[in-house]
Protein backbone atom coordinates (compact mmCIF):
# COMPACT_ATOMS: atom_id res chain seq x y z
CA UNK A 1 0.00 0.00 0.00
CA UNK A 2 1.60 3.85 -0.96
CA UNK A 3 2.50 6.14 1.79
CA UNK A 4 -0.35 8.43 3.00
CA UNK A 5 0.85 11.87 2.82
CA UNK A 6 -0.43 14.58 4.50
CA UNK A 7 0.76 18.55 4.43
CA UNK A 8 -0.56 20.46 7.58
CA UNK A 9 0.00 24.62 7.24
CA UNK A 10 0.65 26.37 11.20
CA UNK A 11 1.64 22.78 12.35
CA UNK A 12 4.35 24.26 15.56
CA UNK A 13 1.46 24.26 17.73
CA UNK A 14 -2.11 24.26 18.69
CA UNK A 15 -4.55 22.66 16.25
CA UNK A 16 -2.10 22.28 13.73
CA UNK A 17 0.63 20.32 15.81
CA UNK A 18 -2.21 18.19 17.51
CA UNK A 19 -3.72 17.25 14.22
CA UNK A 20 0.01 16.27 13.12
CA UNK A 21 0.48 14.16 15.65
CA UNK A 22 -2.83 12.78 15.02
CA UNK A 23 -2.61 12.20 11.83
CA UNK A 24 1.13 10.53 12.07
CA UNK A 25 -0.66 8.28 14.38
CA UNK A 26 -3.32 6.93 12.13
CA UNK A 27 -0.50 6.38 9.36
CA UNK A 28 0.21 9.33 7.28
CA UNK A 29 3.79 10.71 6.87
CA UNK A 30 3.23 14.54 8.03
CA UNK A 31 4.68 17.48 6.07
CA UNK A 32 4.96 19.60 8.85
CA UNK A 33 5.05 24.22 7.99
CA UNK A 34 5.08 26.87 10.56
CA UNK A 35 7.90 29.90 10.08
CA UNK A 36 9.49 28.60 13.24
CA UNK A 37 12.19 25.67 12.79
CA UNK A 38 12.70 24.87 16.30
CA UNK A 39 8.86 24.53 17.39
CA UNK A 40 8.51 22.35 14.25
CA UNK A 41 11.45 20.52 14.97
CA UNK A 42 9.56 19.48 19.03
CA UNK A 43 6.53 18.47 17.10
CA UNK A 44 8.59 16.13 14.64
CA UNK A 45 10.20 14.58 17.62
CA UNK A 46 6.98 13.70 19.12
CA UNK A 47 5.61 12.46 15.70
CA UNK A 48 8.90 9.80 16.04
CA UNK A 49 8.49 9.16 19.73
CA UNK A 50 5.72 8.22 19.02
CA UNK A 51 6.38 5.43 16.33
CA UNK A 52 5.00 7.93 13.28
CA UNK A 53 7.25 9.93 10.55
CA UNK A 54 7.40 13.43 9.50
CA UNK A 55 9.34 15.80 7.88
CA UNK A 56 9.90 19.90 8.57
CA UNK A 57 9.32 22.12 6.03
CA UNK A 58 9.99 25.89 7.33
CA UNK A 59 7.71 28.04 5.59
CA UNK A 60 6.34 31.85 5.62
CA UNK A 61 3.25 31.48 3.90
CA UNK A 62 3.48 35.14 2.76
CA UNK A 63 6.55 34.26 0.67
CA UNK A 64 4.48 32.96 -2.26
CA UNK A 65 7.45 31.86 -4.20
CA UNK A 66 7.99 29.44 -0.99
CA UNK A 67 4.93 28.04 -1.58
CA UNK A 68 5.47 26.64 -5.15
CA UNK A 69 9.01 25.37 -3.93
CA UNK A 70 7.62 23.41 -2.02
CA UNK A 71 4.64 21.79 -3.66
CA UNK A 72 7.45 21.33 -6.06
CA UNK A 73 9.48 19.61 -3.58
CA UNK A 74 6.24 17.11 -2.57
CA UNK A 75 5.56 16.24 -6.29
CA UNK A 76 9.84 15.92 -6.79
CA UNK A 77 9.81 13.64 -3.67
CA UNK A 78 6.54 11.94 -3.03
CA UNK A 79 4.76 12.51 -6.89
CA UNK A 80 1.25 12.87 -4.81
CA UNK A 81 -0.37 14.51 -2.05
CA UNK A 82 -3.32 12.86 -0.29
CA UNK A 83 -4.41 15.49 2.18
CA UNK A 84 -4.29 18.92 2.80
CA UNK A 85 -4.88 20.72 6.54
CA UNK A 86 -4.91 24.61 5.65
CA UNK A 87 -4.61 25.15 9.35
CA UNK A 88 -2.56 28.24 9.08
CA UNK A 89 -4.32 32.01 10.04
CA UNK A 90 -3.25 35.40 12.02
CA UNK A 91 -6.00 37.35 14.76
CA UNK A 92 -4.25 40.50 13.57
CA UNK A 93 -5.82 43.18 16.36
CA UNK A 94 -9.22 43.25 17.38
CA UNK A 95 -10.50 46.64 17.50
CA UNK A 96 -13.92 48.83 15.88
CA UNK A 97 -13.67 49.47 12.32
CA UNK A 98 -12.96 52.68 11.80
CA UNK A 99 -9.79 51.88 13.77
CA UNK A 100 -8.47 49.22 11.62
CA UNK A 101 -5.06 49.59 10.66
CA UNK A 102 -4.56 49.36 7.02
CA UNK A 103 -1.60 47.58 6.98
CA UNK A 104 -2.36 45.12 9.61
CA UNK A 105 -5.57 44.68 7.51
CA UNK A 106 -3.56 43.65 4.23
CA UNK A 107 -1.08 41.43 6.08
CA UNK A 108 -4.23 39.47 7.48
CA UNK A 109 -6.23 39.48 4.45
CA UNK A 110 -2.43 38.18 2.62
CA UNK A 111 -2.20 35.49 4.74
CA UNK A 112 -5.73 34.38 5.86
CA UNK A 113 -6.64 34.53 2.25
CA UNK A 114 -4.10 35.26 -0.41
CA UNK A 115 -1.96 32.74 1.38
CA UNK A 116 -4.30 29.88 1.40
CA UNK A 117 -5.04 30.70 -2.36
CA UNK A 118 -1.32 29.91 -3.11
CA UNK A 119 -1.68 26.70 -1.47
CA UNK A 120 -4.39 25.45 -3.39
CA UNK A 121 -3.32 26.75 -6.69
CA UNK A 122 0.31 24.98 -5.86
CA UNK A 123 -0.76 21.97 -4.45
CA UNK A 124 -3.85 21.00 -6.99
CA UNK A 125 -2.01 19.23 -9.33
CA UNK A 126 -0.22 17.10 -6.89
CA UNK A 127 -3.39 16.27 -5.17
CA UNK A 128 -5.05 15.09 -8.29
CA UNK A 129 -2.46 11.90 -8.11
CA UNK A 130 -3.65 11.01 -4.79
CA UNK A 131 -6.16 7.83 -5.20
CA UNK A 132 -8.43 9.67 -3.09
CA UNK A 133 -7.49 13.43 -2.28
CA UNK A 134 -8.86 15.76 0.83
CA UNK A 135 -8.64 19.24 1.78
CA UNK A 136 -9.54 20.35 5.05
CA UNK A 137 -9.64 24.22 6.05
CA UNK A 138 -9.96 25.86 9.81
CA UNK A 139 -12.43 28.48 9.40
CA UNK A 140 -14.24 30.51 12.46
CA UNK A 141 -18.03 31.43 13.04
CA UNK A 142 -17.18 35.17 13.11
CA UNK A 143 -16.78 34.92 9.27
CA UNK A 144 -20.12 34.09 8.69
CA UNK A 145 -21.75 36.04 12.16
CA UNK A 146 -20.08 38.99 11.85
CA UNK A 147 -18.90 40.05 15.98
CA UNK A 148 -17.88 43.93 16.94
CA UNK A 149 -14.32 44.53 16.67
CA UNK A 150 -13.45 41.25 14.88
CA UNK A 151 -14.01 42.83 11.61
CA UNK A 152 -11.02 42.45 9.93
CA UNK A 153 -10.41 38.58 11.21
CA UNK A 154 -14.30 38.23 10.21
CA UNK A 155 -13.74 39.69 6.72
CA UNK A 156 -10.62 36.86 6.37
CA UNK A 157 -12.09 34.36 7.43
CA UNK A 158 -16.07 35.32 5.28
CA UNK A 159 -13.47 35.39 2.64
CA UNK A 160 -11.75 31.66 3.10
CA UNK A 161 -15.00 30.24 3.45
CA UNK A 162 -16.06 31.43 0.01
CA UNK A 163 -12.45 31.03 -1.75
CA UNK A 164 -12.96 27.29 -0.56
CA UNK A 165 -16.33 26.30 -0.82
CA UNK A 166 -15.97 27.49 -4.61
CA UNK A 167 -13.08 25.10 -4.45
CA UNK A 168 -15.49 22.72 -3.11
CA UNK A 169 -18.38 23.38 -5.47
CA UNK A 170 -15.70 22.90 -8.76
CA UNK A 171 -14.53 19.67 -7.41
CA UNK A 172 -18.14 18.51 -7.10
CA UNK A 173 -18.11 18.98 -11.14
CA UNK A 174 -14.58 17.72 -12.01
CA UNK A 175 -13.27 15.68 -8.68
CA UNK A 176 -12.17 14.17 -7.59
CA UNK A 177 -10.58 16.34 -4.09
CA UNK A 178 -13.32 16.76 -1.43
CA UNK A 179 -13.22 19.72 0.27
CA UNK A 180 -14.13 20.12 4.05
CA UNK A 181 -14.39 23.43 5.80
CA UNK A 182 -14.12 22.76 10.17
CA UNK A 183 -15.04 25.10 12.33
CA UNK A 184 -13.19 24.09 15.87
CA UNK A 185 -14.88 26.32 18.01
CA UNK A 186 -14.11 27.42 21.82
CA UNK A 187 -10.04 25.07 21.58
CA UNK A 188 -7.61 26.29 23.87
CA UNK A 189 -4.90 27.60 21.56
CA UNK A 190 -2.68 30.91 21.65
CA UNK A 191 -4.77 32.43 19.12
CA UNK A 192 -8.06 32.33 21.64
CA UNK A 193 -5.86 33.29 24.53
CA UNK A 194 -4.91 36.31 22.70
CA UNK A 195 -8.41 37.09 21.65
CA UNK A 196 -10.23 36.47 25.48
CA UNK A 197 -7.30 36.82 27.59
CA UNK A 198 -9.29 36.39 30.97
CA UNK A 199 -10.58 33.28 30.11
CA UNK A 200 -10.38 30.01 31.77
CA UNK A 201 -7.94 27.83 29.06
CA UNK A 202 -8.92 24.70 31.23
CA UNK A 203 -13.15 25.87 30.51
CA UNK A 204 -12.94 25.24 26.22
CA UNK A 205 -11.63 21.94 24.71
CA UNK A 206 -7.96 21.14 23.86
CA UNK A 207 -6.75 20.94 20.32
CA UNK A 208 -6.09 17.32 20.47
CA UNK A 209 -10.43 16.77 20.11
CA UNK A 210 -10.44 18.68 16.70
CA UNK A 211 -7.63 17.45 15.41
CA UNK A 212 -9.40 14.29 16.47
CA UNK A 213 -12.29 15.01 14.49
CA UNK A 214 -10.18 15.84 11.68
CA UNK A 215 -8.84 12.26 11.92
CA UNK A 216 -12.65 10.85 11.71
CA UNK A 217 -13.63 13.13 8.71
CA UNK A 218 -10.56 11.59 7.15
CA UNK A 219 -11.38 8.04 7.64
CA UNK A 220 -15.17 8.72 6.59
CA UNK A 221 -15.24 9.70 2.64
CA UNK A 222 -17.47 12.31 3.50
CA UNK A 223 -19.19 14.18 0.33
CA UNK A 224 -17.92 17.69 -0.60
CA UNK A 225 -18.72 20.42 0.11
CA UNK A 226 -18.87 19.59 3.99
CA UNK A 227 -19.30 22.02 6.80
CA UNK A 228 -19.45 21.56 10.26
CA UNK A 229 -18.64 22.98 13.89
CA UNK A 230 -17.25 20.74 16.50
CA UNK A 231 -18.72 20.10 19.20
CA UNK A 232 -17.83 22.14 22.16
CA UNK A 233 -18.16 19.75 25.06
CA UNK A 234 -15.68 17.67 26.45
Amino acid sequence: MAELLALVTGASRGIGAATAEALAAAGYHVILTARTGKDLEDVEDRIHKAGGTATIAPLDLLEAESIGRLANAVRERWGKLDLLILNAATLGSLTPVPHIDAKEFARVLTLNVGAQAALIAAFDGVLRKSEAPKVIGLTSNVGAKPRAYWGAYGTSKAAFDTLLAAYAEENETVGPIAVAILDPGATRTKMRERAFPGEDPQSVKPPEKVAARIVELVRSGWISPLRERVNDDF
